[in-house]
């Protein structure tokens, strides 16, 4: 190969690699769905899961800063000016059919907090 070609692939490579999904994001339509969405956000992008199931109930930590609402550092010990919430836990999966990846949405308090692939979906 030449040696210009070779440049030519590794740039293309370059380029499809920063236009990737990120591992926590995916794509609904031409939309990007990420960490910390609104769950009505999601189901304005993605339409309705094909299952969504309730998981439980978690103790969430939060503290208010300049009006807003925040996260404790990981590792922060409960102290003053952290306040705790329970919030519900609930787990939705999206089919997108045979040739692509399930994905399972995890949301806590209906912000997403994590997503997972499950293997290629089916035909409904």
């Amino acid at each position: 190969m030449h040696i210009s070609r070779i440049l030519s692939l590794l740039a293309a490579a370059g380029i499809l690699a920063v236009l990737a999904d990120p591992a926590w994001a995916f794509r609904c339509g031409t939309r990007i769905v990420k960490d910390g969405m609104h769950e009505t956000e999601v189901l304005r992008l993605c339409g309705e899961p094909v299952s969504t199931r309730h998981l439980g109930y978690v103790i969430r930590s939060f503290g208010i800063s300049d009006g807003r609402l925040v996260s404790p550092p990981r590792g922060t010990i409960r102290r003053q000016g952290w306040y705790q919430q329970e919030v519900e836990v609930t787990e939705s999966i999206y089919n997108f059919g045979p040739r692509k990846l399930m994905r399972r949405l995890r949301f806590e308090g209906g912000i997403l907090v994590s997503i997972s692939t499950m293997g290629y979906g089916y035909h409904e």
